[in-house]
């Protein structure tokens, strides 16, 4: 009997704890992300509890910042209504990350359906040694489940990192899709000097600025290479040269940099007399195509980076003397975008990675320039004039589905031009510079033209922005 009565006893605390912790959602698809545009899932997310001393002002500060960094970008998709905190039932302060009754103290989720909760985030942080450790739940408040948990751990000053690995993380965990807030800009800005433009790189919302650049004279078009690790760019420099008479002079030249990020070291990639502009980095990183002049109107090369020797090939010949600039790389590197006036007005064009296949896309407009193909390789978007003015326009790569994404106006009432886009390592949003405010500034909007919002807010300008891949 005694046994018998253990044997039950074992069982029903079995079940008990089983029913008491909520059950790791896995491969669920949470939140249809085209569905979102039409109802949003309403989202409870608790101020970050601090586990600490509260005296030490400086962890409970960028703990706060931590907060702000998660619901911003969260706030960014588009997908969520947050709940408003004095809408809560319960003292979030007081209850524990987990739920009641398997965990004393925590919090019930019968605090959180009365107020149709979909999502609750529950989440805590400490500082340990220079180290901010944040610990995140993330639960399915209708069925009670635990979608996922994780910690997070990073150098303290870098807590805009941590949140955006966290944000990551929710969105792909309740779409299925990656996010892409652990990604940065490359671009080009007055900062330094009115009379020069230099390289940047900063966080997706405009944190943590970095200057890249320090030649004190104009640098152009930055891009990233595939990987992340490197930048390309190009860059005004002197070269010695003799003339007729024999005596050397310096003439100016646009020679194109690499620059590596981890290493912090920057090379000379490719310097022939006149334009070296516009790098992209095929898949692999091994290789790259840029537009050079040599003394004449530009044509498109590819050059291995590999080896003793930058072999140099063609990719274009004219026609009839035409430019070809901007290249682009198609994700899978079997194409290439580029711009060209063949036509006799600059216009979108691809062609294959060895230069066969030249096709044409865009027929509209009076000056097509800077196409930037979609992550999926389906789309490419590009800044078009239109009565005018600069916008964004994005089109399918056999020239149908012309769309217009941005229509702003300056105070002054007249239009403001839209210009070099980006598009967002996950697809869903594209960058862009605009000077709608006097000032070029950079903006983001959705790739189907919706939820646009401003990035930068100063009295500098911004030039060719570029979006990172994800990085790690």
């Amino acid at each position: 009997m005694f046994v018998l009565s253990f044997v039950r006893l074992f069982w029903v605390l079995l079940f008990s704890l089983f029913f008491a912790l909520p059950a790791v959602s896995k491969n669920r698809v949470y939140i249809n992300i085209g569905k979102a545009k039409v109802k949003k899932s309403l989202l409870a997310f608790p101020a970050l509890q601090y586990y600490g001393s509260p005296r030490e002002k400086e962890s409970v500060m960028r703990g706060q910042g931590l907060f702000s960094t998660i619901k911003n970008d969260l706030e960014f998709t588009n997908m969520f209504q947050f709940i408003d905190p004095k809408a809560y039932l319960e003292d979030t302060r007081k209850t524990g990350l987990k739920p009641a009754p398997g965990f004393p103290g925590g919090f019930k989720f019968t605090n959180w359906t009365p107020l149709e909760t979909e999502f609750l985030i529950r989440a805590g942080y400490k500082v340990i040694k220079g180290q901010l450790i944040l610990e995140t739940y993330v639960y399915y408040v209708p069925q009670g489940k635990l979608i996922f948990s994780q910690n997070y751990q990073g150098n303290k000053n870098n807590f805009h990192r941590i949140g955006h690995r966290f944000a990551s993380d929710v969105v792909e965990k309740l779409t299925g899709k990656k996010a892409m807030f652990n990604s940065k800009l490359v671009f080009t800005s007055d900062r330094a000097s009115r009379k020069t433009k230099e390289v940047y790189i900063m966080d997706w919302d405009g944190k943590n600025l970095q200057r890249v650049s320090f030649h004190k004279r104009n640098a152009l078009s930055p891009n990233w290479s595939t990987d992340g690790r490197k930048i390309t760019y190009s860059n005004f420099n002197y070269h010695s040269v003799k003339n007729k008479s024999g005596k050397i002079i310096k003439v100016p030249n646009v020679d194109l940099f690499i620059y590596d990020l981890s290493g912090r070291k920057r090379f000379l990639a490719s310097y022939k007399t006149g334009l070296n502009l516009g790098g992209d980095f095929f898949p692999g990183d091994r290789e790259i195509v840029l537009a050079i002049s040599l003394k004449k109107n530009p044509n498109i090369y590819s050059m291995n980076l590999v080896g003793s020797k930058k072999k140099l090939k063609q990719l274009t010949r004219g026609p009839n003397n035409a430019m070809n600039v901007e290249p682009v790389i198609s994700p899978d590197g079997k194409k290439i975008a580029f711009s060209s006036d063949r036509s006799g007005r600059p216009m979108i064009y691809i062609m294959n990675r060895n230069g066969s296949g030249v096709k044409r896309v865009t027929f509209a407009g009076k000056y097509n320039s800077t196409p930037t193909w979609s992550p999926d390789g389906k789309k490419i978007a590009f800044a078009g004039l239109d009565k005018g003015n600069f916008d964004i326009f994005t089109v399918d790569l056999d020239g149908t589905n012309l769309k217009r994404l941005t229509n702003a106006r300056k105070v002054s009432g007249k239009r403001a031009d839209n210009e070099s886009p980006s598009w967002s390592p996950d697809g869903r949003y594209i960058v862009f510079t605009s000077n709608r405010t006097g000032r070029k500034q950079l903006y983001v909007v959705g790739a189907d033209g919706s939820n646009e919002r401003r990035i930068t807010f100063d009295k500098f300008n911004y030039h060719t922005p570029k979006w990172s891949p994800i990085l790690q």
